[in-house]
């Protein structure tokens, strides 16, 4: 399974796709030799709750609930691969830590998914009730505070 692009240090401009049974050992071979393999998992995953708070922040600032914070949409989205990536470091750190091959464990969730919902032509009447739903409770938010 084919994850992402990296390029080789010694190999000026050139990009390779790495799987990402690579990039798990990757994670825990570079936290190994900085000794940082030695903590519990729970303190992982508050480091990754931590993570994943940047990026509802950075999200908040592109829908527009948060004024963007450098006042440039392209900033934050380069800010938010920043903080996509620093959780998905958080993520494959817990996997390895519990002994799980995140490459077969994306597999089996692409099965998982692919039982779950097979019709994928099932997924504009879903996203059209979704959105009647999130309109009734946009709607609801204008009702007068005293009408309540």
């Amino acid at each position: 399974m084919i994850f992402l692009i990296h390029k080789k240090p010694h190999l000026q401009n050139f990009q390779t796709a790495m799987r990402i049974r690579d990039y798990q050992n990757w994670v825990k071979e570079w936290d190994k030799a900085r000794t940082w393999d030695r903590v519990l998992v729970s303190h992982t995953l508050l480091h990754a709750l931590e993570e994943l708070g940047e990026v509802s922040k950075l999200v908040q600032m592109l829908e527009g609930y948060r004024p963007l914070d450098p006042p440039n949409e392209d900033a934050v989205r380069d800010l938010l691969a920043l903080e996509l990536s620093d959780l998905q470091v958080m993520l494959f750190k817990i996997a390895y830590q519990c002994g799980i091959d995140m490459e077969d464990a994306l597999r089996r969730g692409q099965a998982k998914a692919d039982a779950r919902f097979p019709d994928p032509s099932t997924g504009l009447a879903a996203q059209r009730i979704y959105r009647e739903r999130l309109g009734e409770r946009v709607a609801a938010l204008d009702t007068p505070l005293d009408e309540k």
